[in-house]
């Protein structure tokens, strides 16, 4: 039976340029297609979500596997690519982007060379606080990093590795080398071969006119300090194979850009709402017309009923990140679609900041949104339609 979700605003336009015959109600969503995925989590106080979305994605995959439901470790994920990531800056002489953000491909790359573990088993939280909490992490873990780089003699000891492995135990706590689950014991690279998903099936996609299409690409933004390569696909297909994905039970890991006034996070929507007269048609671009900027705003944004939202083509992406419009800002996990009472299809995401209303932690994202911000999408390489993947050599 399809979920209806319901979700009643109390706002009324001022203007009265607005029609006043019908009743603000808000966006209505109901769920056509969602795939299964675990729990929410909270990542609090720490610029993880991209760890907790990749891994919400793999677990999703096991599932899809026919394995059973787990809840990863994102600090053993974390713990591991903090040190990763200080041995990088030690040797591009302090020049790369050191703070706690990243990407899906670190946590894929974890998971390979360093295995994974249950959250039971690795919370990562030995620091004295219930969720995470990074702003000591983080400022420790820059100054350690610093000092080496800047250190008078200007030659590294043979220590400074042993002191950063010190530090991220301290606050992280020891990496166990074995451990026992479900009455039997594993190493993580035992415990990560053990569960039925291949982490060489998982691609990067994205889409920029700035590299060729069907091409890899290493997309220039700073939380992409590995330097992970992207294939490249026109705005197009890159949709369709997130709709491609979704219905064939498949889920995304969504880096994306959230800092847009049509993200609502207490409402949990994401919109981007047409605001030129010659968009719109008859009536509407009548009143339209005749609100004032500070009355269109109030408009655009009070969220009391579906608007019309931009058409987004592939240079309007583009302009949004040479201009530094979009940039890497969250990590998501994509789960499947809706739609709101006009029939207009939303995305549904599982997002990493707690389990909170309206949607349990859930957040209804318009095409129109996620073909604008999207930065990356992470998936296995069989949900993407055979057409395209041959285009990719995949």
């Amino acid at each position: 039976m399809k979920r209806i979700i319901v979700f009643a605003l109390g706002l009324m336009l001022t203007t009265g340029a607005m029609a006043q015959d019908e009743a603000p109600q808000g966006y209505q969503f109901t769920d056509q297609k969602v795939n299964p995925a675990t729990s929410v989590k909270d990542q609090s106080r720490s610029g993880t979500c991209w760890a907790y979305s990749c891994l919400g994605f793999v677990e999703s995959e096991i599932m899809k596997a026919g394995g059973e439901e787990l809840d990863l470790s994102a600090m053993w994920v974390v713990r591991n690519i903090y040190f990763e990531k200080a041995v990088k800056y030690i040797r591009l002489h302090g020049h790369l982007n050191f703070a706690v953000g990243g990407n899906a491909g670190d946590v894929i790359t974890a998971i390979r060379d360093y295995g994974i573990v249950p959250t039971e088993v690795y919370p990562g939280l030995n620091y004295g606080t219930e969720k995470p909490y990074f702003d000591e992490i983080d400022a420790v873990l820059k100054a350690y990093v610093e000092a080496v780089v800047e250190a008078p003699n200007k030659t590294l000891t043979t220590a400074w590795q042993d002191g950063l492995n010190g530090i991220l135990d301290a606050y992280f706590g020891e990496r166990p080398e074995t451990f026992t689950y479900n009455g039997k014991e594993y190493t993580p690279k035992s415990f990560a071969e053990s569960l039925p998903i291949n982490v060489e099936d998982y691609v990067d996609l994205t889409s920029y006119t700035h590299h060729p299409f069907y091409e890899k690409f290493i997309l220039e933004i700073p939380d992409n300090w590995r330097w992970h390569q992207q294939y490249n696909l026109p705005l197009d297909e890159l949709m369709r194979t997130l709709d491609y994905a979704i219905d064939n039970g498949y889920t995304i890991e969504w880096g994306a850009d959230v800092s847009e006034l049509g993200f609502n996070r207490t409402l949990a929507i994401g919109i981007i709402p047409e605001d030129e007269v010659e968009s719109m048609e008859g009536t509407e671009a009548e009143k339209w017309g005749a609100l004032t900027p500070a009355e269109r705003q109030r408009a655009l944004y009070s969220f009391e009923r579906p608007v019309q939202e931009k058409v987004i083509t592939q240079e309007m992406r583009q302009e949004a990140f040479d201009n530094y419009q979009t940039t890497d800002d969250h990590g998501m996990q994509i789960v499947g679609y809706a739609v709101d009472q006009n029939g207009t299809r939303f995305y549904k995401v599982k997002n990493s900041w707690d389990v909170r209303p309206p949607y349990d932690g859930y957040y209804y994202f318009s095409r129109p949104f996620v073909e604008y911000k999207t930065m990356s999408f992470l998936l296995n390489k069989n949900a993407i339609p055979k057409d395209i993947r041959k285009k990719l050599g995949l």
